[in-house]
């Protein structure tokens, strides 16, 4: 009768309902996964369930997909000053004698509920009404006077916030260079994926990876290369086509419900590094949740993808 050696496996903050115990032969690995009494959950699964699957899986992290904004670098209340200077600067006002103002409470709401800009402005303009401005004295009334009024608000708005990028002030969040240089040494596919304007993605990824980080992304795409935004799964499903790798082999970081649902609809697993203004939303089709990436290894992430492999 073949020996086993014994590994309790526990990546950290493995999204909680699950524990799993791994029994590792050169030949195999046989593991059983249950319930912890945690609160959360991130399968339906009720009852214990005991699988054994070759090392060599059908299905193996190939490649590695990051989100921007929230993942990358810690950026909503960025964005959003961006957008109230733009504001400011072109005395936006909906029904009021003050310029347009979204406050943190707010702006945390509507980041996490509509991705792009453009779509957060018009959606915010249909439901308060469109403004006046130094570009229209009275509220536009057609859909090209309004489009251009988003069209340049955006584009003030986007230099803004290249302007606080640049300002040297902004640092990556924990864990994720190292993640990526891991990634990159073991011949994984490494890719960003944002919702975000090409131009402002660039430069954060300029400034922030560095340019041979970026240089070596093998796919690179932004709000500006797909029709639609996430939680669309658009984005991730041109990545994985980009990338020759299959959905199942791909394993997303990002940081919000709107991104992990674009993953997930794309057929992809999705761990997320939550931020403060995103803690508090519905994770649960997430495989794991971590506060940031500096604990967290590309052997977990590899382990955890055969663990969502073998129990599918």
């Amino acid at each position: 009768m073949a020996s086993h050696s014994t590994l309790l496996f526990s990546p950290p903050n493995l999204s909680p309902k699950f524990s799993s115990l791994f029994y590792y032969s050169p030949q195999s690995l046989i593991f059983q996964t249950k319930r912890s009494s945690s609160s959360l959950s991130i399968s339906n699964k009720t009852k214990p369930r005991r699988f054994s699957v070759s090392v060599s899986a059908s299905h193996s992290l190939q490649a590695l997909i990051f989100d921007c904004d929230g993942v990358i670098l810690e950026s909503e209340h960025l964005h959003r000053q961006a957008y109230n200077d733009a504001f400011s600067h072109f005395n936006v006002r909906c029904d009021s004698s003050q310029p347009l103002v979204w406050d943190p409470e707010f702006y945390d709401v509507l980041q996490n509920q509509i991705g792009g800009g453009k779509p957060k402005m018009r959606w915010y303009f249909k439901e308060h009404g469109w403004p006046s401005s130094t570009i229209f004295e009275t509220p536009p009334e057609d859909d090209e006077e309004r489009a251009k009024l988003i069209d340049t608000l955006q584009d003030w708005k986007t230099e803004r916030y290249k302007e606080i990028i640049k300002s040297g002030t902004v640092q990556p969040r924990p864990g994720v260079l190292r993640l990526m240089d891991e990634a990159k040494a073991a011949g994984k596919k490494l890719s960003v994926c944002s919702a975000a304007t090409k131009s402002s993605v660039v430069l954060c990824l300029e400034n922030l990876i560095g340019m041979d980080r970026f240089q070596g992304l093998d796919c690179f795409l932004a709000g500006d290369d797909v029709k639609e935004k996430k939680p669309d799964p658009l984005i991730y499903v041109t990545a994985a086509k980009r990338l020759g790798v299959s959905e199942k082999d791909c394993l997303v970081v990002e940081d919000s419900m709107i991104g992990l649902q674009a993953a997930t609809k794309a057929g992809m697993s999705c761990i997320i590094t939550y931020t403060s203004s995103t803690a508090d939303q519905d994770f649960n089709d997430a495989i794991a949740i971590y506060p940031d990436l500096s604990n967290v290894r590309l052997s977990d992430l590899e382990l955890l993808l055969q663990n969502v492999v073998a129990a599918n």
